[in-house]
């Protein structure tokens, strides 16, 4: 069953683009189409290109969209093997961490055999959406 969305929600669009495949920019639904059931979004952080940069607003698909993860239960820490979510070229990316050094987190990327390294600002939990409802991937590793 779709999920369905109205104008103004905050929406993250996971990218299918080469080089961004499993990444998820954060957006807002300005409208969904008549026919069909498309969206009209604008991204938060994509811009057009050119000499005065707008908000990038796209259509999408609505196997592209989903709500943004729920802030709860982020941990104070994170520890290996955690699957995190990483803030990076304007996108959450999905990984897990392979370890720490200081405050930074190593983060491995299985889309693109990456490690690379964040602060815990950076990084959020990974919540995977199950029939509607959003799962911890920490519950579910249990």
């Amino acid at each position: 069953m779709e999920e369905e969305f109205v104008k103004g929600d905050r929406v993250e669009v996971c990218s299918k683009q080469d080089g961004f495949f499993g990444s998820y920019f954060e957006a807002k639904v300005l409208s969904k189409l008549p026919r069909g059931s498309f969206y009209k979004v604008k991204y938060k952080n994509l811009v057009t290109e050119g000499e005065d940069p707008m908000p990038l607003i796209e259509i999408i698909s609505p196997d592209e969209i989903r709500q943004i993860p729920p802030k709860l239960f982020q941990p104070s820490t994170f520890r290996r093997h955690d699957k995190v979510d990483a803030f990076d070229l304007d996108a959450w990316w999905v990984g897990e961490v392979t370890g720490q050094r200081g405050d930074a987190f190593s983060v491995y990327f299985p889309t693109t055999n990456d490690v690379c390294e964040y602060p815990f600002e950076r990084l959020r939990r990974h919540f995977d959406l199950v029939n509607g409802h959003w799962v911890s991937s920490a519950i579910r590793q249990q």
